[in-house]
């Protein structure tokens, strides 16, 4: 897929990775969506769903009355970001404090689906890729014709995508030098502090390990 003028990484070039894009959608779970609405910009967080063997498309859902749903179906342009933090990266040097991560950018236009059919096959898919073991018939019910009815999916196609990638350790002037006053190095991603409570709602239902 081409890169156009907006879609060329200009800061640190060194790390587009156009060729990894397809992988990172693939193990991303929150995609913001860009859009913008009589001039004003709107950025929301979804779920969606991605396949990389339909790399050209993605997929994103709600109910019918959202109003970010409408506007994209109607062929608006929409931006869209997914980022998988891998690590925090602390140097000697406060300027040189950063971040190791994969992240795409997206440029596209929404269509509307509204075949029951489809639907229902891309919902059974975004639940596996969600949750992978889950059974469609064993762990869960089939979604009903009302409830397809009452949900909008929106096929994004993705016109142009991005990606880019940090990894490495820090690289302010005083890292590399042994003895140098102060420390360094690569912290995993945080956990969550304060998590909100999981209300599972029976006491027949699980709460999945982290």
């Amino acid at each position: 897929m081409a890169l156009s003028k907006r879609s060329t990484i200009r800061q640190h070039a060194d790390r587009s990775v156009p060729s990894r894009a397809a992988e990172i959608l693939a193990r991303g779970t929150v995609a913001h969506v860009g859009f913008a609405i009589d001039g004003q910009p709107y950025v929301i967080p979804f779920s969606y769903h991605y396949d990389k063997a339909a790399p050209d498309r993605l997929y994103l859902h709600g109910g019918q009355e959202s109003r970010a749903l409408r506007h994209l179906a109607s062929g608006s342009q929409v931006c869209i970001t997914v980022t998988l933090l891998d690590g925090l990266v602390y140097s000697r040097s406060a300027l040189y404090h950063s971040m190791n991560y994969r992240s795409v950018v997206v440029f596209g236009t929404a269509r509307e689906v509204m075949d029951r059919s489809s639907k229902s096959c891309i919902f059974e898919q975004m639940t596996r890729r969600y949750f992978p073991g889950r059974t469609l018939g064993r762990d869960y019910q089939a979604a009903t014709p009302e409830q397809l009815d009452a949900t909008a999916l929106l096929e994004v196609a993705i016109h142009e995508m991005s990606a880019k990638v940090r990894t490495g350790g820090p690289a302010g002037p005083l890292d590399a030098t042994p003895g140098a006053p102060g420390t360094c190095g690569v912290a995993p991603p945080p956990l969550d502090l304060h998590p909100q409570e999981q209300e599972v709602g029976s006491r027949d239902c699980d709460t999945m390990p982290r």
